[in-house]
């Protein structure tokens, strides 16, 4: 219906979102996890149609931790603000620490990474500036990490974000009330005189969200659920974003665990009952669809194509970690040459760094992509992948006598080795139009074009990573030695 939505608005891993509005435009980030560049930047004009204009972090920090992947630690739950002219990013690494970053437009250029508070479990952290001069930081804990959970602690920070003025103190105690559990994920606003934390709890797949309010930062505090499946079918609807619309009306962002393809957004009414508490969706449930907040906006929505012009990568990609030269040979036609990584790990594609990875969307989707092994190195190969704990993928091989193969590979989530999901064939002009199709329950058939379409091995069932959904994988790898091993190229990858 013209002037409506459906849910969900992002039908994707976005996980962990939060998003603000500046003037008439809104932006948001989300959990990119070890992936780099991290801290993707999406805009909209309407809550509804995004497309994303960039990364706020290049690199991940401290960079030798991540020049391996390690998918489920770096950026976890980052917080977006608009404050004196500046936008802020804060995130908390579960082994590092609460770090922050600023720039003076949301296309940067942002800051180095600023370590704030050093330690082990630090996760979620949320700042706020007051209306008279005064900055707070909340955060949560990782259990896995600091032996701590269930608990927010709060802060009094310098204004500028330099620096934290106090030791922490528990400002909210889940263990305290009854019935709640794994309480995290807070964000912190202001609103008539009071503090309000909007926090989940309950675990990812199951839990709920949660609002607090206290007339002081420090407590105490009361509590209500004010979003629950109830007699919905969306799981878990929980940790998000409040954001208001230019007419005043109130919207709030969560996700909802859509199993292999990770968290997905969904976007709630949000209204206020006679005691001066939110109510989030209908009654406190999830809605299906509900007018537009902002109508006659653009319908946008995030690239999943490219073409890599000049050999170039969208904003849709990002490694599987921090980056090192020669991983791209640049050029100036089409086409994205991956250069054949020598390494030890071709077996595991899940331990490869030099992966380009995005986020799957929820399918029914058909994924293709036009791969040519420019390689002479018996061993080097190339393909396209659904990576998640399991992985499978289809691509070009060199074989000992030289010949090229079209191969298709997997391995289950126990398994420290691929292993054939179909017997070789061969590929005599190293070219094929690789194809995977993934139902809406994330079953991937795969197939190719070599010198007719080709079905390829029983179908796959992709499964999350951690706490990632599923990625589409592009890698080109060689076995040890010495070196170049040539290349792979990849053209017209398209998601339809």
């Amino acid at each position: 219906m013209t002037g409506h939505y459906s849910n969900p608005v992002l039908a994707a891993d976005w996980s962990d979102p939060d998003a603000i509005r500046v003037g008439d435009d809104f932006y948001l980030t989300a959990s990119s996890f070890g992936r780099a560049p991290g801290l993707p930047l999406l805009h909209s004009r309407d809550l509804v149609h995004w497309e994303i204009i960039g990364h706020a972090l290049e690199r991940l920090e401290p960079a030798e931790a991540f020049a391996v992947p390690r998918h489920d630690c770096g950026v976890w739950a980052p917080s977006l603000r608009h404050h004196d002219g500046r936008f802020w990013i804060f995130w908390g690494d579960p082994d590092h620490g609460i770090y922050r970053i600023s720039a003076p437009e949301i296309t940067g250029p942002w800051s180095p990474p600023l370590l704030l508070k050093a330690g082990k479990g630090l996760i979620d952290p949320c700042p706020l500036w007051t209306e008279d001069g005064r900055a707070y930081l909340v955060h949560g804990w990782a259990r896995s990490r600091s032996g701590i959970k269930n608990r927010l602690t709060g802060h009094r920070m310098s204004p500028d974000a330099t620096e934290l003025l106090d030791a922490g103190t528990v400002i909210v105690d889940g263990d305290a009330l009854p019935g709640w559990f794994t309480l995290e994920g807070p964000k912190l606003y202001r609103r008539d005189g009071w503090f309000w934390i909007f926090a989940p709890a309950g675990s990812v797949e199951t839990g709920w969200q949660g609002a607090f309010r206290s007339r002081d930062f420090f407590g105490p505090y009361e509590e209500r659920i004010v979003l629950a499946q109830g007699s919905t079918d969306v799981n878990g609807p929980h940790q998000g974003a409040w954001v208001d619309a230019p007419d005043g009306s109130d919207w709030f962002l969560h996700f909802q665990q859509r199993g292999a393809f990770g968290r997905i957004l969904h976007l709630q009414p949000m209204t206020w009952d006679g005691d001066g508490w939110p109510v989030l969706g209908s009654g406190g449930e999830p809605v299906a669809g509900h007018r537009l907040p902002v109508p006659g906006g653009p319908a946008t929505a995030p690239a999943r194509d490219d073409d890599f012009p000049g050999g170039a990568f969208g904003v849709q990609w990002s490694w599987l970690a921090n980056p090192a030269p020669g991983w791209t040979e640049p050029h100036d036609g089409a086409g994205l040459r991956l250069a054949c990584r020598r390494t030890a790990d071709a077996h595991d594609l899940r331990l490869l760094p030099a992966v380009l990875a995005q986020r799957l969307p929820v399918g029914p989707v058909t994924v293709e992509v036009e791969l040519a092994l420019d390689s002479t190195e018996p061993g080097a190969k190339a393909g396209l992948a659904v990576l998640g704990d399991a992985f499978g993928w289809i691509g070009l091989e060199r074989g000992p006598d030289g010949a090229v193969s079209l191969v298709h590979r997997f391995a289950e989530q126990v398994s420290t080795r691929e292993r054939d999901a179909a017997r070789p064939y061969p590929a005599p002009g190293g070219t094929a139009r690789l194809r995977i199709e993934v139902t809406a329950h994330a079953r991937c058939r795969f197939s190719a074009v070599v010198d007719e379409p080709r079905a390829s091995g029983p179908e796959f069932a992709a499964t999350p990573w951690r706490w990632v959904g599923a990625q589409l994988a592009l890698f080109a790898t060689a076995p040890e030695g010495d070196g170049p091993a040539g290349a792979a190229e990849f053209r017209n990858f398209r998601v339809t």
